[in-house]
């Protein structure tokens, strides 16, 4: 089933490249540890697109202010994102931008987006209302509860599960309901099982 979607959005961009004029973006947007970074990289590779990660805008520590975390979707730092990448993005000309090390807490080395026609922004926040209407396809990566739980304990390891689940997770959760991220997709790709009650 997976890989019939991915078959299908492959063709779908294929499709959007045929169309004339200006380079087509695509958005990954979905829940925490749903595959996105996954995807947009597995599409990448055979399109050719060049990626923009939404990981690369973690909020910097001095927007980090309790008013900054009561707005839905402002733990993204969308105004570098529509400064850095929004005025480049449909320009085939290739780009850079400053990533944001989460890791280091500091801003780190220039991440390149290659020249093309195509490009995919992957992440969560990636179809932000701020951003506009950037996207020509919007794309949800879906997961159940139980297998989040799973994927960010062998990713992240125990001891960030529950950063993730106390905070991170809920401040998605808000930006997906607030902005009816989900109910906006053209395609939902679920990466797990659903939940049997």
């Amino acid at each position: 089933m997976q890989d019939k979607l991915e078959e299908t959005i492959v063709k779908i961009l294929a499709a959007l490249q045929e169309v004339p004029g200006d380079v087509k973006v695509a958005a990954i947007d979905g829940r925490c540890a749903a595959g996105k970074t996954t995807l947009a990289k597995r599409l990448a590779e055979v399109t050719g697109a060049g990626l923009v990660h939404m990981d690369d805008f973690f909020l910097p520590e001095e927007l980090r202010t309790e008013a900054r975390y009561k707005e839905a979707g402002g733990n993204i730092h969308y105004e570098r994102f529509a400064e850095e990448v929004l005025p480049s993005l449909r320009n085939a000309v290739g780009f850079e931008y400053t990533r944001y090390d989460c890791a280091n807490m500091q801003f780190g080395a220039k991440r390149i987006v290659p020249a093309g026609i195509l490009r995919i922004v992957e992440g969560s926040y990636s179809c932000h209302p701020k951003f506009g209407n950037y996207m020509d396809l919007r794309i949800f990566c879906d997961v159940n509860p139980l297998e989040q739980r799973i994927r960010i304990k062998k990713r992240d390891g125990n001891n960030a599960l529950p950063i993730f689940l106390d905070k991170w997770v809920p401040r998605e959760e808000r930006y997906f309901a607030a902005f009816k991220i989900k109910e906006q997709a053209d395609i939902m790709i679920c990466s797990s099982p659903p939940l049997r009650h």
